[in-house]
């Protein structure tokens, strides 16, 4: 019994399936297997190779980026040297820092404060900077948040008579961090930007620019992008105002507070056409949102230092205003059979889906599901097995009584 349990456990190691064709003639499978045939048919070519573009190899694009702006604002800051009185914003001013790597920021409000180092005021709204005798005030240590560091006196606050607060040794006086009504330079918005865009694909040996070949001098000096212009749409020079216009922005607003936005520069080509056609498209996005109501906008400070009769002093400058973040994407592709074969071997493998589904439908869904199935699976005992069975069958013939002749050798001797 054992050794028999042993071969048929051994025997299922040593079995084989071959697929049998059954040709079914029913209206309803002969759709359902044409149906999703065409379904991976369309897919493949439709999707995969067309519209996917399967029949190409693609590369990332390689770029770099240089910034150029330009404008003038005017401006009248009484009281508030040395800039005080009639003043000329230019790039050198209001482009702060000159270079950065993908990204510029322009201007367009402060809060300028002259400063001098001195022993003033704290301001009111620094925890713990109220007082009402010296004792409150420790000599030596900054209040959290604080302009300075306390030399242990308790005086009048400058923002309000009635009130006494901690004097620190600083740069004083300190900031007053109040926006003015209206942006100190609402005309940057009416400066311009000027990207320059060199790529690169590399494994293409093609290398384009955002400056195409029917652009001059004089075109670069009058041109200024708009999308909705045919001559205009490859300008490379841009209008501040006209880019948050386009984000449907208050330009006002924007100013006030500042923002961050990002310029997509995209490069989409298909180098199996002519490499003239590799052109860039533009948008435009804000990243921030106006609908923050803690640290809206964007804005840092940075100070001018300068000696005075001896005296160093400094203005600190609170600025407000626009930092554009420049962004290039895009991809090239051109024709290769590698990736075109690939697709084709990816969709003949796929029409086996086609035949899975049929064999589920016939086999498990219709009514006639077991007639299929008797006809689908057919089980053949192989040579080697066969023989097993007739050993099998002559172990178990029973064994000759005591006294009974064995005829059939009789007979044979008798031959003999």
């Amino acid at each position: 019994m054992a050794p028999k349990l042993v071969r048929s456990a051994i025997s299922v190691f040593f079995e084989y399936d071959t697929p049998r064709i059954v040709h079914i003639k029913s209206k309803k499978v002969g759709f359902v297997n044409r149906f999703l045939q065409a379904c991976v048919i369309g897919y493949v070519i439709g999707y995969a190779i067309v519209w996917q573009k399967g029949y190409q190899s693609f590369e990332d694009v390689q770029s770099a980026i240089t910034v150029k702006v330009k404008g003038v604002a005017f401006t009248n800051l009484t009281g508030v040297p040395p800039e005080g009185g009639p003043r000329i914003w230019d790039v050198a001013d209001y482009v702060v820092p000159p270079q950065e790597n993908n990204a510029f920021f322009v201007m367009t409000n402060m809060i300028i404060t002259p400063q001098t180092q001195d022993i003033c005021d704290e301001e009111l709204g620094v925890k713990g900077a109220i007082c009402t005798s010296d004792s409150q005030c420790h000599a030596g240590i900054a209040l959290p948040g604080g302009s300075g560091v306390m030399n242990g006196s308790c005086i009048p606050s400058s923002e309000n008579a009635t009130l006494k607060t901690c004097a620190i040794y600083a740069w004083c006086p300190v900031e007053r961090d109040k926006l003015p009504s209206k942006p100190v330079l609402l005309a940057s918005g009416n400066f311009t930007v000027f990207i320059k865009n060199n790529i690169e694909f590399p494994r293409f040996a093609v290398k384009r620019r955002n400056l195409l070949n029917f652009m001059n001098d004089s075109y670069l000096k009058t041109c200024r992008y708009d999308p909705n212009d045919e001559d205009n749409d490859m300008c490379p020079i841009f209008r501040i105002r006209k880019i948050i216009d386009d984000l449907h922005g208050n330009f006002t607003s924007v100013a006030s507070q500042g923002a961050v936005v990002q310029i997509l520069i995209h490069w989409d080509c298909d180098l199996d056409y002519d490499v003239e056609d590799c052109v860039p498209a533009y948008g435009f996005r804000r990243l921030d949102s106006e609908d923050y109501k803690v640290s809206k906008g964007f804005n840092f400070r940075f100070a001018s230092h300068f000696l005075e009769k001896g005296v160093p002093k400094r203005t600190l400058t609170k600025a407000y205003g626009i930092r554009f973040i420049v962004s290039v994407q895009g991809r090239a592709g051109k024709f290769d059979i590698v990736p075109l074969m690939q697709n084709i071997g990816s969709g003949l493998a796929l029409l086996s889906i086609a035949t899975i589904i049929c064999d589920i439908f016939v086999l498990y869904i219709l009514k006639a599901r077991s007639l299929f199935r008797d006809k689908k699976y057919l089980t053949v005992t192989g040579d080697d097995a066969y023989y097993e069975h007739l050993d099998d069958e002559r172990n178990e013939s029973p064994v000759q009584q005591p006294g009974i002749a064995d005829t059939s050798s009789k007979n044979l001797n008798q031959d003999d």
